[in-house]
């Protein structure tokens, strides 16, 4: 048995031959590069029941020599996966059902006949691969770089794979982040966290594809520090999956979910104080804002049931394209991981911020919630209607208390929490929709925007944070 760890990355076939003779790669290559053909056959049952115990099971023809693989249950974010990992090589493309035993088989899969086991889909694809050797630190780094493109075929559907791996052989993980953001500079990179297994049965099933890391719960004696780490993790999965999936299916209502989570990450930035100083966010917000902001009309047009709304629909996977074929995609979130995998918030941040990130969950989020209920500007029923401008400026803030009151509210200490979060979604819902509707309706709008001021001011939760 071997821990595997590896980060995916999406690439396009144009790209391929300018990776390949990268500069960076080049002068860390060990030997030269070899080009074969794998194919790949996985086993399951008739129902899927590997799949639901997150297992792959194949057997891989390299050449001449056959090799079957049982993964195990792993967790992958940004590209980024480790998973156990068990290989034997075998005399002919079958699967030896001894060697499936105690050792490597998991408990949850016990009671499963292994005579049941079925092929159900491959992935055949063209791999040309390389070792790649450095020092990081005085310690050694030995990595595996392989370029693989073909195709995953199952139920006579298939998808492309066109795509970088980089396995790590020796040394730490970050030094495979450190190498992805270095390529992602000059090559336009998707973190890809979708292995090939779970592709094939994405084909049988678009639903299979987990879009969520598991919730976390989170505690009393939670530090801020590790609320930051969880909490970036999560949102950085969750970006990475929901991407993967409207990539792959083209839904509409992913292309909004993204928005909303892209926006709930730039919100995390902003409301931990001197524990995430603004110099530390600084790599990211700049390009966060401005996805958001080219993003951000489209999914608000898109919601009118109109020629206007179908175009923008229809033009949301233009715009998608447009964004990963960027290099600047890869950067933003390669980059992202690397400084989460590092705790890159910590370095040189002020003897404050130490204080801030050493303190209990519940008592930072009581002030920080409190912070910015206090300075939000609520429409009142004496605000002439030439302030919707400041109502609507209001809009980071509300999205920080949203980030606040969605991850974290069962910890707030005041009266009825879930109440306060959703009159405070009511109000951000209806000043998005300001901008949107005709002219002779605004009057009745502004009208529901000061009673929705009205209902979260009198609030008890409301009076609480502002006392």
């Amino acid at each position: 048995m071997a821990q595997e760890t590896e980060i995916k990355l999406r690439i396009s076939p144009d790209a391929l031959s300018t990776l390949r003779n990268h500069p960076l790669l080049q002068e860390r290559l060990q030997g030269d590069w070899t080009t074969g053909t794998l194919y790949n056959q996985y086993y399951d049952t008739v129902n899927r029941e590997l799949a639901a115990a997150r297992v792959a099971l194949r057997v891989r023809r390299d050449g001449e020599q056959f090799i079957q693989t049982l993964k195990s249950s792993g967790q992958s974010v940004a590209g980024l996966s480790e998973r156990s990992e068990w290989d034997w090589t075998v005399d002919a493309a079958a699967l030896d059902l001894t060697l499936l035993d105690d050792s490597c088989w998991p408990a949850s899969l016990a009671p499963l006949d292994k005579l049941n086991l079925l092929p159900v889909f491959t992935t055949d694809f063209q791999r040309t691969k390389a070792m790649l050797q450095w020092e990081r630190d005085g310690e050694k780094v030995d990595v595996e770089v392989a370029l693989d493109q073909g195709t995953v075929v199952a139920d006579g559907r298939e998808e492309p794979i066109c795509e970088l791996e980089l396995e790590l052989r020796a040394g730490p993980p970050a030094a495979l982040l450190e190498l992805a953001v270095t390529l992602a500079e000059d090559v336009a990179l998707m973190p890809c966290d979708i292995s090939k297994a779970e592709r094939g049965y994405r084909l049988f099933d678009p639903a299979s594809y987990d879009l969520r890391l598991d919730a976390h719960d989170w505690s009393v004696d939670t530090r801020v520090d590790q609320v930051i780490a969880t909490a970036g993790w999560q949102l950085l999965g969750h970006t990475q999956r929901l991407a993967e999936q409207y990539r792959f299916s083209g839904q509409w209502k992913l292309f909004r979910e993204l928005l909303t989570n892209l926006t709930s990450l730039r919100a995390f930035f902003g409301v931990f104080d001197l524990a995430l100083p603004r110099s530390a966010a600084q790599p990211f917000t700049p390009a966060l804002d401005q996805l958001i902001a080219n993003w951000r009309p489209l999914v608000l047009s898109g919601w009118a049931d109109d020629e206007d709304g179908r175009a923008a629909r229809e033009q949301a996977p233009q715009l998608f394209e447009q964004a990963v074929a960027d290099p600047r995609w890869g950067q933003l979130f390669i980059g992202l991981a690397l400084w989460l995998h590092t705790a890159g918030w910590t370095a040189n941040r002020p003897p404050r911020g130490e204080r801030v990130g050493e303190l209990p969950l519940p008592r930072w989020l009581l002030a920080a919630v409190a912070r910015e209920i206090q300075e939000l500007r609520v429409p009142h029923h004496n605000d002439p209607d030439s302030d919707i401008s400041e109502w609507m400026d209001q809009q980071p803030r509300l999205n920080r208390l949203h980030f606040l009151l969605a991850h974290f509210r069962d910890q707030l200490q005041v009266s009825e929490p879930d109440r306060l979060f959703g009159e405070l979604n009511k109000l951000q819902a209806l000043l998005e929709q300001y901008p949107l509707v005709d002219e002779e309706l605004r009057p009745g709008l502004l009208t529901a925007l000061r009673k929705q001021g009205q209902r979260l001011r009198k609030l008890n939760a409301w009076r609480e944070l502002n006392s």
